[in-house]
């Protein structure tokens, strides 16, 4: 497991071979031997099943099937074995907490068919639980005289975990595409699946409190183990967790618990909401986001669990353009973060696009957006705020800012279709494609290729302990990895400005530097988004 270097692939934004303006399975696998070239081991892909896209295939319509906006279970077995000859595996996403209302199941139940209607939640009197997208979390269904639960978009009805037969569904779902070939498992938003005996109203919030790591969440995640993927060798499974709790985490990652493999986090990437809302902005709190992943981290390595080790995917905003300045400082932004979160201890993934420090969208209009939960909260926003507010806000909270197509070259369209796309490419005025990138050996791609392929030899960045120091500092991030009689010590300036401090330069040396240094000393100047990997022998521990 620790061997694992995860690329995350967005289908629709990766690459289009049919010429519909959409990315394609073909598309990954036309694309593997840059992949490979990268140094990944292991693609993950989002959903790629029948979906009626509402909310870009994490609304299921048939978990056996392939969406044809995609290709077909064939290419699957295409992209399988193609990927395989290449040294990397394949991580499927599967999204167990909820169905689209198109799939057979739901259309059952709303037909009155008791046996269905017991796979959600009907409820004659609703909660005043919210929606995660904005509005209430109940939906009435005339026909019934009833609601039904939707923790996200309408479109997205509640599965009844408690039901066995849900259960006994969904295990047959994941042993399906264990039979095929598939090694690595991710589950959406995993620890929402267990739901309370009773609904009630929630006087504090918007429901979440009630089945967030809900009363059987981890009775079901061990009993989803035994029947799935715990019986095979060398499966990697990590959980998306909304809203959780260190202690919940590392339960859920305890490998004696027999649960989750790792876990995916998202605490150190909520400060920068105001309030602890995403739709309300603030300047990140640098302090407390490297506490947030000291705590992780420590708690982690006291259970000899891993968490996931990312700052992009397709649900964040570009961490290059959040976190750092992708105007002046592009490169030592996009390289800084990525060092800093690859280098912790943990399974790293990449997210498409930032092997090439691709930015936000940097969209100026609502036509620009497509993303469901952004067009919802700016009809929800826009009543109460102007529009050049709202729209900044979008500007740096929308998904659709990890969500612009790859930029693979300057033909019409940058090389990723011959057509108009489904969504536009990002309006960054510097914006570097993958053909940019591969022609200048001192470009992001060509340093995020040195990263990885340290991250992947070094035995002392795969198995060593973490510490961290200067945790108060408002932008220095410094954490040391260790094992046996070395360290490797990570130093980064999160600022664009210089920070001066003392280091011991004694018998070390720079393994990885995003500013060309090459020489150490016991005061060192770090320049702007300066991040540098120095290797220590002989340290006490």
């Amino acid at each position: 497991m620790l061997n694992r270097f995860v690329y995350q692939i967005y289908p629709k934004s990766f690459k289009d071979t049919n010429d519909d303006g959409i990315g394609d399975i073909k598309g990954i696998i036309e694309k593997l031997d840059y992949l490979q070239d990268l140094g990944i081991n292991m693609i993950w892909t989002t959903p790629v099943f029948v979906s009626p896209q509402n909310d870009n295939g994490y609304d299921v319509a048939d978990y056996r099937n392939i969406d044809p906006l995609f290709g077909t279970m064939d290419d699957v077995d295409v992209l399988i074995e193609e990927a395989s000859k290449r040294g990397i595996d394949i991580m499927f996403d599967f999204v167990l907490n909820h169905t689209s209302t198109a799939h057979e199941w739901f259309q059952k139940a709303l037909k009155g068919d008791k046996k269905y209607m017991d796979y959600y939640f009907f409820k004659e009197k609703p909660t005043n639980w919210q929606s995660k997208f904005g509005g209430s979390a109940w939906k009435y269904v005339e026909s019934l005289d009833l609601y039904y639960l939707h923790l996200f978009d309408p479109t997205q009805a509640d599965l009844n975990w408690e039901n066995p037969e849900v259960f006994e569904e969904l295990c047959g779902v994941v042993n399906f595409s264990l039979e095929k070939g598939i090694t690595g498992l991710r589950f959406d938003v995993i620890n929402l699946v267990s739901k309370p005996d009773v609904f009630e109203d929630d006087d504090v919030w918007d429901g979440r409190r009630f089945y967030t790591d809900g009363p059987r969440v981890h009775e079901h995640l061990h009993a989803l183990n035994t029947h799935t993927f715990g019986t095979y060798e060398d499966i990697l499974t990590v959980g998306e967790l909304s809203s959780t709790t260190i202690d919940h985490a590392v339960k859920y990652a305890d490998p004696t618990r027999h649960e989750l493999g790792t876990v995916f986090g998202f605490h150190h990437l909520k400060v920068d909401y105001k309030n602890n809302r995403k739709w309300e902005l603030k300047d990140p709190d640098f302090v407390q986001f490297k506490t947030l992943l000291a705590e992780w981290q420590l708690e982690m390595q006291a259970h000899n669990a891993y968490m996931a080790l990312f700052l992009n995917n397709h649900d964040q905003p570009r961490a290059n353009s959040r976190f750092g300045d992708d105007l002046n400082y592009p490169f030592e932004s996009a390289t800084l973060y990525s060092t800093l979160m690859f280098l912790m201890r943990g399974i790293p993934y990449i997210y498409q696009g930032e092997e090439i420090g691709l930015p936000n969208a940097y969209f100026n209009t609502i036509d620009d957006y497509r993303d469901i939960e952004s067009l919802n909260m700016y009809r929800e926003l826009i009543q109460t705020q102007d529009e050049k507010t709202v729209l900044d806000i979008l500007n740096k909270r929308s998904r659709d800012n990890g969500r612009t197509p790859m930029p693979w070259n300057h033909d019409q369209f940058y090389g990723f279709s011959t057509q108009n796309p489904w969504l536009g490419f990002t309006k960054h005025p510097q914006l570097k494609t993958v053909e940019d990138n591969l022609k200048d050996p001192a470009s992001v791609y060509h340093y995020m290729k040195r990263l990885i392929a340290l991250r992947k030899s070094s035995q002392i960045l795969k198995e060593g302990s973490i510490h961290f120091s200067e945790l108060n500092h408002p932008t220095r991030f410094i954490y040391s990895r260790m094992l046996s009689d070395e360290t490797i010590d990570v130093v980064g300036n999160m600022s664009n400005t210089t920070d001066t401090l003392d280091f011991d330069a004694t018998d070390a040396s720079i393994i990885l530097s995003n500013t060309g240094r090459t020489e150490l000393s016991n005061t060192l100047v770090l320049q702007p988004f300066e991040v540098l990997v120095v290797h220590k022998k002989n340290v006490a521990l």
